[in-house]
Order: C-alpha cells, then sequence, then structure tokens
C-alpha cells in the first residue's frame, strides 16, 4: 500500500471515525454492534482501496456502514428466524450447540449467495427450488417466456456454483 494512501485512509480514519460511529449508534440498539460496524465500515475501505479524490468522504463511509447495517439485520432476522424454528422441535431432534452454529452458518452463507442475484433471477430460483414450481408455470406467472426462465436458472445455478467455489 503506497504512502500517500495509509495517509489518506488515516486521515479518513481520524475525521470521521467518531462520526460515523456515533450515525451507527443512532441506527443500531445495541453502542457495541455500532463499534463493530464502524471497525467494519474501515475494514471495507481498505479492502477496497479507498479512492484519493473523494469529495464526500462521509457520503461514501455512510453508504458502506448502511449496507454492513443492512447484512447485519439480515443476519440477525434469518437468526431470530432459525432460533424459533428449532424452539418448536422436540428436544429429541434439537440439534447441538456446534449443530446449530454450522446451520446458522450456512444459512447465512445461502442468504448471502442469494441476496447477490438480480432480483428476477433469484425469483426464478426461488420459485423452482423452494415452491417446486416448473419451468412453464413460473415463465407464466413471471410473464416471461420459458426460455427466459430457462436462462435465469442457468443464470442462477452457474452463480450458486461460482459463490460456493
Amino acid at each position: 500500500m503506497a504512502t500517500s494512501t495509509i495517509q489518506s485512509f488515516s486521515q479518513t480514519y481520524e475525521n470521521h471515525h467518531s462520526w460515523i460511529y456515533s450515525w451507527l449508534c443512532k441506527k443500531l440498539a445495541s453502542h457495541h454492534d455500532a463499534a463493530d460496524l464502524t471497525q467494519d465500515t474501515f475494514v471495507k475501505v481498505l479492502q477496497k482501496d479507498m479512492p484519493e479524490d473523494i469529495i464526500e468522504p462521509r457520503a461514501y463511509l455512510t453508504k458502506i456502514a448502511h449496507d454492513l447495517m443492512v447484512n447485519f439485520y439480515r443476519r440477525k432476522s434469518l437468526e431470530q428466524a432459525y432460533i424459533e424454528a428449532i424452539s418448536q422441535l422436540p428436544e429429541a431432534i434439537t440439534p447441538s450447540s456446534e449443530e446449530r452454529l454450522l446451520l446458522l452458518e450456512t444459512l447465512q452463507e445461502i442468504d448471502e449467495m442469494l441476496t447477490t442475484l438480480p432480483d428476477h433471477v433469484r425469483e426464478t430460483f426461488l420459485l423452482s427450488q423452494l415452491d417446486g414450481m416448473r419451468y412453464k408455470e413460473i415463465a407464466a406467472k413471471l410473464n416471461v417466456t420459458e426460455r427466459t426462465v430457462k436462462r435465469y436458472m442457468a443464470l442462477a445455478f452457474t452463480h450458486c456454483l461460482t459463490f460456493a467455489a
């Protein structure tokens, strides 16, 4: 990393860390979560090689923090749904703590993989895989051709295979 990039990042961190932390504190119910997401925001900035000529650094940081916050809430929602689902299971088949963690991590990976698909491709994939609809039924429901459904499914399967790799 170039010295000028390090200086630029350091200056951005010093000038905006407390501001982005305060912004996240207002959005989140926990100061601990806000602190974690603040650090994650700056880690993302480092991973993206922050451009040196940013005119509005707060807008740039806010966008990154907002995206991280959306993912945070999505994970929490998924985790809560999972906890509610397993609480309904009889004790004899309730997964162990290790199994719960592995299942939750897997669910989060699947959720992340699906949310990175374009909306129409994701909907087609879910109608096929979760609802068991045939391509012809999906085409009618979405008002597209069956050939388009096949193309969307090919995109979805390709995405799933490359995402996992």
